[in-house]
């Protein structure tokens, strides 16, 4: 702080009275934020597992690869678990039915982004984007097509060799695009702080919502 000429003391820095901060509104509950949180430390372990398995400099450097091997197969056993743990909460069903549900609004943000225009106007939606509900269905059904070709090459007694090598081919390279989808989902959230808070805390600022969620009522829910 500064002192100015005459004033007895230093000058204060203005701040907002509580009354004129903008008003939070609830977007996840508790059990939706754990499901996401213990989703993303298991999806997280299983690809760092497999840059350990697959990257020779990783693999040098980690080591004991039985190890490696073990919390990647069980790492990626177990992704559903929180999805079918989080089905007891009505707020987490009740958000798989909106990211299910593709209306004309979708259509036309996903104009705009092919558009690139980026005006909140352009781009209505509701709880949830087009994005995020294309983003949310390919990553649930690459995660299902991990999980079976994953048990292929687990128990290698229960499959001929032509669908173990099929299954690895399949494993591998969805792995990657994986990998790929997974950074620009991180990029996204990090350009997005508003909506990291809400993932964190569970609410989110008002205004944020009218900007960016138009048609979701938060008041209604």
């Amino acid at each position: 702080m500064t002192s100015t000429p005459g004033s007895g003391g230093p000058t204060a820095v203005p701040t907002h009275p509580p009354s004129e901060r903008p008003t939070r509104v609830r977007r996840f509950t508790l059990a939706e934020r754990w499901v996401h949180r213990t989703t993303a430390v298991l999806m997280l372990t299983c690809v760092v597992t497999a840059a350990c398995l697959y990257v020779p400099q990783l693999a040098e450097l980690v080591g004991r690869r039985y190890l490696v091997v073990t919390v990647h197969e069980w790492s990626g056993i177990l992704i559903p678990a929180p999805f079918l743990l989080g089905l007891a909460s009505r707020a987490f069903r009740g958000d798989l039915r909106r990211l299910n549900r593709f209306g004309p609004h979708d259509r036309v943000w996903l104009r705009a982004v092919r558009r690139r225009d980026h005006s909140p106007e352009s781009r209505p939606a509701a709880k949830f984007n087009a994005g995020q509900k294309i983003y949310s269905a390919w990553i649930a059904g690459a995660v299902l097509v991990m999980i079976g070709t994953g048990l292929l090459m687990w128990f290698t007694d229960l499959a001929p060799l032509v669908w173990r090598t099929s299954a690895t081919f399949i494993h591998d390279w969805l792995a990657l695009a994986i990998g790929i989808v997974l950074i620009g989902h991180i990029g996204m959230a990090l350009a997005d702080p508003e909506s990291r808070r809400g993932m964190r805390t569970g609410s989110v600022e008002r205004p944020w919502a009218r900007r960016e969620h138009p048609l979701w009522n938060p008041d209604g829910e």
